[in-house]
């Protein structure tokens, strides 16, 4: 059994197929799939998507992208949809940091609004990142988050992965290290302990390589398991048990 921790299904791209894909997943032993919330104005329909499917599962946070189109009082629209939330709501998130799409002094109390609420709540985060690992790591240990952390679509260093790790991260492993070319991340893969990996796609983005841009969908976990498999030392059924076993963590399965 594999999961998708995280994927966008709720996308328009998906409308006319996502019935399929999710009946495509379930048939191949993809079992479950968790879609994260990245702006207020598609929380609805996240949750729609998942509504009477137990295979699907969200998230709701707001995405270092799009913190410009909010008004404080959505923070507390999030407490209360997460409040009220139902038991296929797992994390807040995707919320984070991104050092090249916006400035970071903006995205920064955003970012930590929902580590707080997140502590409050005794929920999982789901954290973007991109070349922002150490100041997501400072803000976490600044304010003593004992929560579950994903690091979403990790493709740092070895040093990074081990730092994140220490912090009590879990690193979102996806198709990124189908590629041959990524080296310092396929080897960051490799020397962090196994307990800590979670299998993404973030599709429709994030292709593994043979996949077109924007074509991604979350049957190519089944690749990212492969390439995986393929750089890791244990065999490939202890692999699969233990990313069931962490990704069962995550989310309190």
């Amino acid at each position: 059994m594999l999961v998708d921790a995280h994927c966008h299904l709720d996308y328009p791209e998906f409308a006319d197929d996502r019935d399929r894909i999710v009946e495509s997943c379930r048939e191949q032993g993809i079992e479950r799939i968790v879609i994260p919330g990245v702006r207020a104005a598609t929380w609805s329909r996240v949750a729609q998507t998942v509504a009477g499917n137990p295979a699907l599962y969200y998230c709701l946070g707001t995405h270092p992208w799009y913190v410009d189109e909010h008004e404080d009082g959505d923070l507390e629209r999030l407490r209360e949809r997460l409040v009220d939330r139902s038991s296929q709501c797992v994390a807040i998130g995707e919320c984070g940091l991104d050092r090249l799409h916006g400035e970071l002094d903006r995205q920064m109390p955003w970012f930590e609004a929902q580590v707080d609420l997140a502590k409050s709540l005794k929920m999982p985060l789901v954290v973007h990142s991109v070349r922002t690992n150490d100041e997501v790591g400072a803000v976490l240990r600044k304010k003593a988050f004992d929560e579950r952390v994903l690091i979403h679509g990790f493709s740092g260093s070895p040093e990074q992965a081990r730092a994140l790790v220490d912090t009590g991260c879990l690193l979102g492993i996806g198709g990124v290290i189908t590629y041959a070319r990524a080296r310092k991340t396929r080897r960051a893969v490799t020397e962090v302990p196994l307990e800590c990996l979670v299998l993404e796609t973030d599709a429709p983005d994030m292709p593994p390589e043979g996949v077109a841009k924007g074509e991604n969908t979350p049957l190519n976990i089944l690749a990212v398991f492969k390439a995986l498999c393929d750089i890791r030392p244990e065999p490939e059924a202890r692999i699969a048990e233990q990313l069931l076993a962490n990704v069962n963590r995550l989310y309190g399965w």
